[in-house]
């Protein structure tokens, strides 16, 4: 069996065939083997505990902010998920010394 993926961007949609490869995919058995035992009760435990610490960690905030009027019309223009794509150049920008000097 070959493993396949795809890559969807932005507001891209599977495709039918793809779709149909996933529910075929998923009505496949599961198999384990000395590589890939089951888990067990513990380590399912262990990692639902984990999962909720990174979930706490990756919780965005709510922040209001003021936008001159034409950059809020050029943020809405970018169309639906547009608080996502400021979000993600907010983060860029302070991951970016010279930019961040720059508009303070």
């Amino acid at each position: 069996m070959a493993i396949v993926s795809s890559v969807l961007y932005g507001n891209e949609k599977p495709t039918k065939e793809q779709i149909d490869e996933i529910r075929r995919a998923a009505k496949m058995p599961l198999v384990y083997d000395e590589d890939c035992p089951p888990l067990t009760k513990e380590q399912i435990k262990e990692f639902a505990r984990i999962a909720k610490e990174q979930r706490k960690l990756r919780k965005k905030q709510v922040v209001a902010i003021r936008l001159s009027p034409e950059t809020a019309e050029k943020v809405k223009a970018l169309g639906k998920g547009y608080s996502s794509v400021l979000s993600r150049i907010i983060d860029e920008a302070f991951r970016n010394p010279d930019l961040l000097r720059k508009c303070l």
